[in-house]
């Protein structure tokens, strides 16, 4: 994502060749940026209206006023324009970062800065974009080989990342893993993240047991999910690592997580709001719709919408799913079957592309994404389906726009 060359930044830092670094990165990206080596200068020449701030990125670790107070004292000023404020520090520990984000700083970037990246994280923040990454997009069960290069081959795990602050991850199943091994190559621990299970069938859950974050001590995970025959999420997600099934149980687990039994309602953190529904599928499986500075994602899998001829076709409830996804930025929903496949597994719990293209324009999606491909489905099949998803949209005349994402895409929302 491109910088807005307009902004000017204030580096607020008492190591100077970090700071020059910092700038050097900035000013390459077109943007103007200013040295000042004492937070407390800094404080006093905004205060005094004598520099005007866009973007100030602050180490924690400062002489006079600390990077948290500064931020706090330039919070209480009513007579300026508040900046952007992120704090920059060589300080990894989880503590450092909770409190700083629960302060109300926008973001918290460690050092050293990875000059690769740099400029996205600050654009991101800067720009409260959500960046959403498939991670896995097939349903059942894992399929790797030469028939699924191009979309991949793992099951279920989407993320949705706010500016550096908010990580939510959709599902675990094997998609997480490779996750798992982007966080550790990339050096982006500790993290505090929360886990929305979609329901405890084995393609959503199997790679939690592979989630190597959650073997380190500092990361901090709220896990949601529904629970099923009065089994709880917590108990759903042990099971499968029962000694009789696996080497390893959640006791060996150093991170601190904290589970969550959810129901169709609401939940609020910070500015962001996720409604649960439940969907149309074997079991008690939830949807979920993300809300956070009027944008919108939705995660529905897995659902099926039966054929409006079918016995059991529910007008209710198709417009109660309707309803809950109406006008969404983004939506990523259970595709799994042509037509022409669906004819034969009706009553399996999930969707025909007619279907969902017919849902996603009566709800005036703005991108519709198919999801949750049929293992049988080579990368050819997946085109097919692209292709005839985004004919029946241009019949309808329809402003939906239409992609079928491969593992590693990136969505920005």
């Amino acid at each position: 994502m491109k910088m807005d060359q307009s902004l000017h930044f204030v580096l607020v830092d008492d190591d100077h060749v970090s700071a020059v670094i910092h700038k050097n990165l900035i000013t390459e990206a077109g943007c103007s940026a200013e040295i000042i080596d004492s937070s407390r200068v800094a404080f006093e020449k905004i205060q005094q209206g004598l520099i005007n701030a866009d973007v100030i990125l602050c180490d924690m670790v400062m002489p006079e006023l600390d990077g948290l107070e500064f931020f706090k004292n330039l919070r209480e000023l009513k007579n300026i324009k508040q900046p952007i404020f992120i704090i920059v520090t060589g300080k990894v520990f989880e503590y450092d970062k909770r409190v700083a984000l629960n302060a109300g700083v926008d973001g918290y970037i460690l050092k050293p800065v990875d000059p690769k990246t740099f400029i996205e994280d600050i654009s991101d923040i800067v720009s409260h974009t959500g960046c959403i990454q498939f991670w896995g997009v097939r349903g059942t069960l894992p399929v790797p080989g030469e028939n699924s290069i191009r979309y991949g081959g793992n099951t279920n795990c989407v993320t949705l990342l706010y500016g550096k602050k908010h990580l939510l991850i959709f599902d675990a199943g094997t998609g997480i893993k490779t996750f798992s091994d982007y966080l550790l190559r990339t050096k982006k621990m500790p993290i505090n993240a929360k886990i929305f299970i979609s329901h405890a069938h084995y393609d959503h859950i199997n790679g939690f047991p592979f989630f190597a974050p959650l073997y380190n001590k500092g990361n901090l995970f709220d896990i949601y999910g529904p629970s099923h025959a009065g089994i709880g999420v917590e108990k759903l997600l042990s099971g499968q690592m029962d000694s009789i099934y696996f080497p390893i149980t959640m006791q060996e687990f150093s991170a601190k997580l904290n589970f969550h039994d959810v129901a169709e309602e609401s939940i609020q953190f910070d500015e962001i709001t996720v409604d649960a529904l439940l969907l149309n599928h074997p079991g008690r499986c939830l949807g979920y719709r993300v809300r956070y500075d009027n944008k919108s994602f939705c995660y529905i899998t897995d659902n099926e919408l039966f054929l409006e001829d079918s016995p059991y076709y529910n007008q209710f409830e198709v417009d109660r799913l309707i309803e809950f996804i109406k006008d969404s930025d983004i939506l990523v929903i259970d595709t799994t079957y042509t037509d022409e496949e669906y004819a034969q597994k009706t009553g399996w719990g999930h969707s025909s592309v007619s279907r969902v293209v017919d849902v996603a324009d009566k709800a005036n999606i703005k991108l519709l994404c198919l999801y949750h491909h049929d293992p049988s489905q080579t990368d050819e099949d997946i085109d097919a389906k692209l292709a005839f998803a985004r004919e029946l949209l241009k019949t309808r005349q329809s402003q939906t726009h239409c992609i079928a994402p491969y593992e590693g895409e990136k969505i920005f929302l």
